[in-house]
Parts: structure tokens; C-alpha cells; sequence
């Protein structure tokens, strides 16, 4: 080993940024194509269904936000490939990772809300709330996107530096002052909005646990493999939340404040791959989001097995096999 090629090592602190460069796109790659056939089978089936109820809203919005992260999923697995265009990279950095970012969160948001609706539906089923009216789940969903589209904008304008090829980290330094400073405040507010929605999700999850409890003993029910199909039905919103977004979310305040400062550093690139990889994983509540529809919403699974049955007649391989629909009345 030569004398350039130690200093290279030593540099990159024992990290080959091409290995983690080429994992991490073909990572972006590999969840494309199930989650595209995924969304817009979701979507074909949810915009054909009345929206009646504000669960039907929020699922309808989270459709859509899921839709745009799997679009921009290519652009973002070709911008970090070793060796991509820094045309693209900065693309990426100053629009596409933004609009991702912004539906990421608006996913966020909206899985609280449908955890709120079940709560109201649940726990609180002959109650007559704001909170289930159908203009609140309108307005909670219009003003989602509206608050965190304006969180993005300036995001985009403040990054109009000129891209460098040397720089550790091109899309901050992409960022006048004014845009670093905004940029921190903004994954402080965006963890801050994280940990409010967990709060609330996990507060919603556990009334609904006891509600659910509660509803077996006094049924005396002693079917316990229909508990347990409460059970993972129940937790499914927790489970793609925390899978999804909290090891990011760990990870991101102390990764931005090494970030701003635009320095190399040893420590700087161990939290870069984390807070790569981190983001990848929440990418992955594209292919995750269809779990909540299917076991949360009766209407969207009887379209679908309408669909799966033409599909079957079609091809001429059978019937399909009755549902089990024994906690219906609990959960829906």
C-alpha cells in the first residue's frame, strides 16, 4: 500500500464511500419496484372507494405521500451512486430530497391522525367530537401539507450556492448562513413534531389495548388466536412507525450539528452512514403503508378481494379462501 493510499484510508476513517454509496442506491433501487405496483394498486383501489369517514381522508392523503416518495426513490438512489452527475446531486439536494423529506412527514402526521380516528372510533364509539367530524379530517389533512410545504420552500430558495465538487457535504454547502441556521431549526421542529406524534400514537395504541381487553373479558372469549389477530391488527400503525422513522429520527439532531459545521471529521462520517441507512429504513414505510390498509380497512379489503377474484377467474385457478372476520366489530 502506498503512501497516497494510506492517507486516503486514514481520511476516510476505514469507510470505503463507494461501498456504502453503491449499498445504499442498490437499497433505493431494490424497494422502487414493489413499492410502485404496491402504491398504485393502493391508490386504484382507495380513490375508487367513497370517502365517508375522516379514516378514509387520511388514508386517501397518505396514498398520495407515499406515491411521491416511490417517484422521487429513483432520483434519489441515482444521486448517490459513486461517480452521478453533479447536475443530478444537486437536483436532489436543492428539490426532489426536499419534496421527500416533506411527504416523509406528512406521513408521519397523518399515521398520528388515523391513530386519533381509531382512538375516536374505539374507545369513544357513541361520542360526538370535532375530532370525527369529516371537516376536521379535511382540515387536518389540508393543513398538514400546507404547514409543512411552507417549511420546504425555504428550504429550496436558501440553497443556492454554488455546488463544489470538494465539499464533504454538497448539499449544505449549497446553504448561505441564513439556510444552515433554518436548516437546523428545522430538524430540531421536525423531531420535535416526531416525538409529539409518537406520544400521541402510543397514548391512542394503549387505550385502545385496554378497550380491546376489556371487550374479550367481558365477551368471555377464549379464542386466542383471534387475540392475537387483535393484537398485531391493534399495533400495526406503532409498529410501522417505530420501524420506519425512529432510528432515523435518533440520529438526525446530533448527525445535523456535525453537518452545519461542514468538516470532515471521523465522528462526522460514522453518523453520516447511520443517518444514511436511518433514511433509508424510513423510505421503507412505502411498501410498509399498504400493512395499515389491509388490516385496518374493511372497505379496502373487500375491494380487494373483488379485485384478487376477477383475477383468479381470469386466469383460471380457483376460488379464493373465506376471510376471517371474527374481530370485525372490535377493530372496525
Amino acid at each position: 500500500m502506498n503512501a497516497s493510499e494510506t492517507k486516503d484510508n486514514m481520511s476516510d476513517c476505514g469507510i470505503d464511500r463507494n461501498v456504502v454509496a453503491t449499498v445504499l442506491s442498490s437499497l433505493y433501487f431494490l424497494i422502487f419496484v414493489p413499492a410502485f405496483f404496491l402504491n398504485i394498486t393502493v391508490a386504484w383501489i382507495l380513490f375508487r372507494l367513497k370517502t365517508e369517514s375522516n379514516f378514509m381522508v387520511y388514508l386517501k392523503n397518505l396514498v398520495v405521500a407515499d406515491l411521491i416518495m416511490t417517484l422521487i426513490v429513483p432520483v434519489k438512489a441515482a444521486s448517490v451512486l459513486p461517480g452521478a452527475l453533479l447536475g443530478l446531486q444537486v437536483f436532489a439536494c436543492r428539490f426532489s430530497s426536499v419534496v421527500f423529506y416533506t411527504c416523509l412527514y406528512v406521513s408521519i402526521v397523518l399515521m398520528a391522525l388515523i391513530s386519533l380516528d381509531r382512538y375516536f372510533k374505539i374507545v369513544r364509539p357513541c361520542g360526538s367530537t370535532p375530532g370525527q367530524s369529516l371537516l376536521f379530517g379535511r382540515a387536518m389533512s389540508a393543513l398538514t401539507w400546507v404547514f409543512l410545504a411552507c417549511q420546504a420552500v425555504p428550504t429550496m430558495v436558501l440553497s443556492s450556492n454554488r455546488p463544489l465538487d470538494n465539499s464533504p457535504e454538497l448539499c449544505i454547502s449549497l446553504k448561505n448562513q441564513e439556510g444552515k441556521d433554518y436548516h437546523k431549526a428545522v430538524v430540531w421542529s421536525m423531531n420535535v413534531l416526531f416525538c409529539v406524534m409518537l406520544v400521541l400514537i402510543g397514548f391512542c395504541y394503549t387505550c385502545i389495548a385496554r378497550a380491546v381487553v376489556r371487550s374479550y373479558r367481558k365477551s368471555g372469549s377464549t379464542n386466542t388466536k383471534g387475540k392475537r389477530k387483535t393484537k398485531a391488527k391493534v399495533f400495526i400503525i406503532l409498529a410501522v412507525f417505530l420501524i420506519c422513522f425512529a432510528p432515523y429520527h435518533i440520529i438526525r439532531i446530533p448527525y445535523t450539528a456535525k453537518q452545519v459545521e461542514n468538516k470532515e471529521s471521523c465522528t462526522w462520517k460514522y453518523m453520516k452512514v447511520i443517518k444514511q441507512f436511518g433514511l433509508w429504513f424510513s423510505s421503507t414505510n412505502i411498501c410498509l403503508d399498504p400493512l395499515i390498509y389491509f388490516f385496518l380497512c374493511k372497505s379496502f379489503r373487500e375491494k380487494l378481494s373483488n379485485f384478487r377474484i376477477i383475477l383468479r377467474r381470469f386466469s383460471n385457478t380457483g376460488s379464493g379462501t373465506e376471510e376471517d372476520l371474527s374481530i370485525e366489530r372490535i377493530v372496525h
